[in-house]
């Protein structure tokens, strides 16, 4: 039974990182960064959307440190990006 929730979780974030990806393409907007935040978003939404309701498994619990991971990655992105559009005076 987990086998199979674990293989559904898996699926749906790959389904959703592929078609994010390819519509990426399609608006000729690809990035690295892009790709991660959108990934993201979505692993975000795969995690909540596949949340068990009564018992959560220990694979489950282990995709906090995978979520931290990305918002403190996401974080730097933002950064960077504010940074840039700063004008060279004023930091």
């Amino acid at each position: 039974m987990a086998t199979a929730r674990r293989e559904r979780f898996i699926r749906a974030q790959l389904a959703w990182m592929l078609g994010a990806t390819l519509v990426l393409v399609l608006l000729d907007s690809l990035s690295y960064e892009l790709v991660f935040v959108v990934s993201l978003i979505g692993f975000l939404v795969v995690v909540e959307l596949t949340a068990p309701i009564a018992v959560t498994p220990a694979w489950r619990r282990r995709l906090r440190w995978l979520i931290g991971i990305g918002l403190v990655v996401f974080g730097y992105i933002v950064v960077r990006e504010i940074l840039a559009i700063l004008p060279p005076g004023v930091i």
